[in-house]
């Protein structure tokens, strides 16, 4: 099965996203949406972490050859960055949202190689705020980030555009479209819902 079908289904089947066409959810920014996710409920699935593991390590090797470090992004990222480091025998780092206001105040934790080529992982892409923060806090200390990798982006326009100025690609196991149309196929959405959905991705702050 390809793996963006998968990992669609995988999200689904533990309703780590939550489709609401009628009852739209507020996320902190002010957008309404009818979905919300939560890929933090994912941890508790061995065999859906093991999808995920091996989809983001085939991935990273297929876009990134020339990763030398794994890098995830506080605290969602992390889980799957440590395992995709484990699994790829590669060294692992971790990128708070801020630096540390005690002990030695670092954003950045884990032993870093000078010549470290980072691709860093988050769990969830929606404008791409925290995951090009972490980038460019890494950027900041003299780091080469190589690309980013995520399980699932809502790809929103703002999103796409966010990462095209920050000059760094983005490569994610599934995304929006495939998880509205799997949701359609086993009757979680009508055809309707379906295509409503669709429009909030095209512009979320104007939806309804």
């Amino acid at each position: 099965m390809d793996i963006s079908i998968q990992i669609a289904q995988d999200l689904l089947e533990v309703e780590a996203v939550t489709l609401s066409p009628n009852k739209a959810f507020q996320w902190v920014s002010g957008i309404k949406s009818p979905i919300y996710t939560d890929n933090r409920l994912i941890i508790g699935y061995p065999d859906i972490r093991m999808h995920i593991t091996s989809g983001l390590a085939r991935l990273i090797m297929q876009k990134y050859p020339e990763v030398n470090t794994i890098g995830g992004v506080v605290t969602a990222g992390v889980p799957h960055a440590t395992s995709v480091a484990d699994r790829l025998g590669l060294p692992l780092c971790y990128v708070r949202s801020q630096p540390k206001d005690h002990g030695k105040g670092k954003q950045v934790e884990g032993h870093l190689p000078r010549n470290a080529k980072i691709v860093l992982i988050d769990d969830l892409i929606s404008t791409g705020g925290s995951i090009l923060k972490a980038a460019k806090a890494l950027q900041d200390l003299g780091y080469e980030v190589i690309g980013l990798a995520a399980i699932f982006t809502y790809e929103l326009p703002e999103g796409i555009m966010n990462f095209q100025k920050a000059g760094l690609p983005l490569f994610t196991l599934t995304d929006y479209s495939h998880l509205i149309e799997q949701a359609q196929q086993k009757n979680i959405l009508t055809e309707e819902e379906k295509q409503d959905l669709l429009k909030w991705r095209e512009n979320p702050w104007a939806w309804r």
